[in-house]
C-alpha cells in the first residue's frame, strides 16, 4: 500500500452485516405498530405471494411536486393475496411466558401442524389479564389456494392495533375461525411495509459483493481480490474489510410502499393476466394488490404485509389509475 498518497474510500455499506443466508424462506416481522389505545382493535397485517411486475399509468396526486396532476408511468409489483384463516391467538407476558389458544374447528390442512393443549379456551386470557402485555392473532395461508403447488401452509402471528388488552380479547372472540381478506385489513392508497427474503445470488467475491475496484493488470497474480486485508499488527482481519461470501437470500423490510390497486381477478376493471400467464408463476387467481415500486424476493415467494411504522399518513387518497400494462 506504499504507492498510495491518500486513504482508500469505504467500499460497500456495513448497514446489513452480517450478510449471511436467511434461516428460513419466511421473513420474520419483529415489530408492529401499537396504535392509539382509544381506537377499536384492528388486525394490521396480511401476506401474499409475489407474482411479477407491471407498468402503472396514473395521475400524480402528490401535492407540491413538479408532476402534480400529470400522467406518470411507473413500475408496480403484483402480490396475490389469498384469504388468511384466523386459527388462534397468542399472548405474551413480561416473564417471557407464551399463552396460546386455538379455534375449536381447525381446517384439515392445519391440524397436523398444531398441537392443542387441554386448556384451550379464551377464558385463560381473561384470567391472565393482568399478566398479558401483548396480543397477536395466529393465521395461516396455503399457497395452493392461488394455484401454486405447495400444500404446506405458512403459519405466523399478526399484530393487533388499537384498544386495550380486554378489548382485544373481545375482538379475538368474534374473529376466531373466520377468513380474513386483504380488503378487510388495508385499502387502496395506504402505505404499508413489506418483509421478504431476497433473491439468492450464491457465493460472490468482493468485487461483486462490495463494489471493490479491480486491481491493475500489472499487479500480483489476482485481479478480483482486495489489495490489503489490513495492517500487519494486530494479526486479525477486521469485520469492515470486504470479503467474499453469501450474496442475496437475506431478510429485508421495505417501508412505505403504497398500494396502487386492490382488486379481484373476477373484476374486469383491469386486465392483469397476460395471454400466457406471468413468467414462472402462471395466472393470478382471486384477490390481488399492486404495490408501487419493487418488492424484495423472487417469484412465488411469501411477502408479509404490515401496517405502516414510519412517517404515518395524515390522509389516505385513493390513486387515480388510468391503466395497468402487463
Amino acid at each position: 500500500m506504499g504507492h498510495r498518497k491518500h486513504s482508500q474510500p469505504r467500499r460497500g455499506s456495513l448497514a446489513y452485516l452480517p450478510r449471511g443466508r436467511a434461516k428460513s424462506m419466511e421473513a420474520k416481522i419483529r415489530n408492529w405498530p401499537t396504535g392509539n389505545t382509544n381506537n377499536t382493535p384492528k388486525i394490521i397485517g396480511h401476506a401474499g405471494f409475489k407474482v411479477g411486475c407491471v407498468q402503472i399509468a396514473s395521475i400524480d396526486d402528490r401535492e407540491k411536486t413538479p408532476n402534480a396532476g400529470k400522467q406518470i408511468i411507473g413500475i408496480g409489483t403484483i402480490i396475490a393475496t389469498p384469504p388468511a384463516i384466523i386459527i388462534g391467538a397468542r399472548g405474551y407476558a413480561n416473564d417471557n411466558k407464551v399463552y396460546d389458544i386455538f379455534a375449536l374447528d381447525l381446517p384439515k390442512e392445519i391440524t397436523k401442524y398444531i398441537k392443542i393443549k387441554k386448556d384451550n379456551d379464551l377464558s385463560k386470557f381473561e384470567k391472565l389479564l393482568h399478566e398479558i402485555k401483548k396480543l397477536f392473532i395466529i393465521i395461516f395461508i396455503v399457497p395452493n389456494k392461488i394455484g401454486l403447488p405447495q400444500k404446506k401452509p405458512f403459519i405466523f402471528e399478526v399484530g393487533i392495533s388499537g384498544g386495550d388488552i380486554k378489548n382485544q380479547i373481545e375482538y379475538i372472540k368474534t374473529m376466531l375461525g373466520k377468513s380474513l381478506k386483504i380488503d378487510e385489513v388495508f385499502e387502496p392508497g395506504m402505505k404499508i411495509d413489506v418483509a421478504a427474503i431476497t433473491k439468492g445470488k450464491g457465493w460472490e467475491g468482493p468485487v461483486t459483493r462490495w463494489g471493490v475496484k479491480r486491481k491493475q493488470h500489472k499487479s500480483r497474480k489476482s485481479v478480483r481480490e482486495v489489495g490489503s486485508l489490513g495492517p500487519i499488527s494486530p494479526q486479525n482481519v477486521m469485520y469492515t474489510v470486504p470479503r467474499a461470501g453469501q450474496r442475496g437470500f437475506h431478510q429485508r423490510t421495505e417501508y412505505n410502499k403504497r398500494i396502487m390497486v386492490m382488486n379481484n381477478i373476477d373484476n374486469t376493471e383491469f386486465k392483469i393476466n397476460p395471454d400466457n400467464g406471468f413468467k414462472h408463476f402462471g395466472f393470478v387467481r382471486g384477490d390481488y394488490i399492486i404495490i408501487n415500486g419493487s418488492v424484495p424476493g423472487t417469484t412465488k415467494r411469501l411477502i408479509k404485509l404490515r401496517a405502516q411504522m414510519r412517517c404515518l399518513q395524515k390522509k389516505i387518497n385513493k390513486p387515480n389509475i388510468l391503466s395497468v400494462i402487463t
